[in-house]
């Protein structure tokens, strides 16, 4: 089968990959694996000028080729008024991709996922549709309701409709087609790689970790209040905060005004491998967060042995259900330091959390998601994806 990807990610021309063209995060990794499954894929990517970009991958895989798109402008009033422009200027090359295509992917949230869902609709095209955001919270914005009636409304028959998370109970009640999917980049391999079962943590020096997005909301202001409560406690405990943002001056600020300055290092964004070297020298991460799907930078620090403080938001209570960390009902940064302190406070506990992180990450790797998928695809289209 022949797989058109039609996604809002951007990417970008690099010598170094196969196809010429690169992105960043677990993208790259995700359809590298999806690659796996089809005879041929196709990329239908937003594409900007070329340039030497922190964390940057190659879009690689078997038989994988990449569309390039015009680049839509930076900012989500420019954006908007522009699509339309925008898609004068790229609709003959999805319009070309889809009807090549014996299959649609759509990624969302997004708007280019959207056009996605809307041309297979018009093609008659069997559609694989994959909601990124947290599912679980209930749709707050027109564009949030749309893709929820959308996906309960045509999830079944030839149209896989899979829901980023995991619960219990079906995804959705409407229809319970709407199926679960967790997310990864992590392969076998690195899995392998990221370390054993940590026995003890640095008691004496613990390293505190926080990864993501360094944006008002996102939780990394929450996450320093609380390093700079816990540092009381362990004066020689130090802080990564790995990640980039518009909020990263103002942090750099606050951490000298709590006066932990000395002790929080902020590495902006770094790659892949970069992101696990520094897991493997922490100790702990701290994820207060208000939203997630599900959430790669948990499962991470699960696969490097790290016990995780978090909030039960989405998947996150299943993921620390067997003891691989803490759960803070209101994430403050005194609950959060509380939480941090009673992880690391005796290392048979550390121990047994640390054990748990590992056998917990293992099961959610990159082979596993992609044959998690494979198997809803096959079933669903009758037929071999090769």
């Amino acid at each position: 089968m022949r797989l058109v990807v039609i996604s809002h990610k951007p990417c970008w021309p690099s010598a170094a990959s196969p196809t010429g063209f690169a992105s960043d995060g677990g993208f790259p990794l995700q359809m590298g694996a999806l690659a796996d499954l089809f005879a041929e894929t196709l990329l239908c990517l937003p594409c900007g000028s070329p340039c030497a970009r922190a964390g940057e991958l190659p879009l690689a895989g078997p038989r994988l080729r990449v569309q390039p798109l015009p680049a839509l402008p930076p900012g989500r009033l420019r954006r908007r008024l522009a699509t339309p422009f925008w898609l004068l200027r790229a609709l003959p090359s999805l319009l070309r991709a889809v009807r090549r295509a014996d299959a649609v992917h759509a990624p969302i949230p997004g708007d280019i996922g959207t056009i996605g869902l809307l041309l297979a609709l018009l093609f008659r095209k069997p559609l694989f549709v994959r909601y990124c955001g947290n599912w679980m919270r209930p749709p707050r914005t027109v564009a949030e309701r749309f893709w929820r009636w959308f996906m309960e409304r045509y999830a079944g028959r030839r149209n896989v409709m899979l829901a980023t998370g995991g619960a219990d109970g079906p995804a959705s009640r409407r229809n319970p087609a709407v199926g679960w999917i967790f997310s990864t980049s992590l392969s076998e391999e690195e899995m392998s790689a990221c370390g054993a079962r940590r026995r003890t943590s640095r008691t004496d020096a613990p390293a505190l970790i926080t990864l993501g997005r360094m944006e008002e909301g996102k939780g990394a202001g929450t996450a320093l209040d609380a390093f700079a409560l816990f540092a009381r406690l362990r004066p020689g405990a130090s802080l990564h905060m790995v990640g980039d943002g518009s909020a990263l001056p103002a942090l750099r600020e606050r951490a000298e005004r709590l006066g932990v300055a000395g002790r929080t290092r902020f590495h902006g964004r770094v790659d892949h491998a970069r992101v696990l070297a520094l897991l493997r020298e922490s100790d702990l991460l701290l994820h207060p967060t208000a939203s997630e799907g599900f959430p790669k930078a948990v499962l991470e620090a699960l696969a490097c042995g790290l016990p995780v403080v978090t909030t039960p938001v989405s998947v996150l209570p299943s993921l620390l259900a067997g003891g691989a960390g803490r759960l803070v009902d209101e994430p403050t940064p005194e609950r959060l330091a509380e939480a941090a302190e009673a992880c690391l406070r005796d290392d048979a506990v550390y121990g047994a959390m640390s054990a748990r992180a590992r056998a917990t990450a293992g099961r959610y790797t990159l082979e596993r998601w992609r044959d998690a998928i494979g198997g809803r695809l096959a079933e669903a289209w009758g037929r071999s994806l090769r």
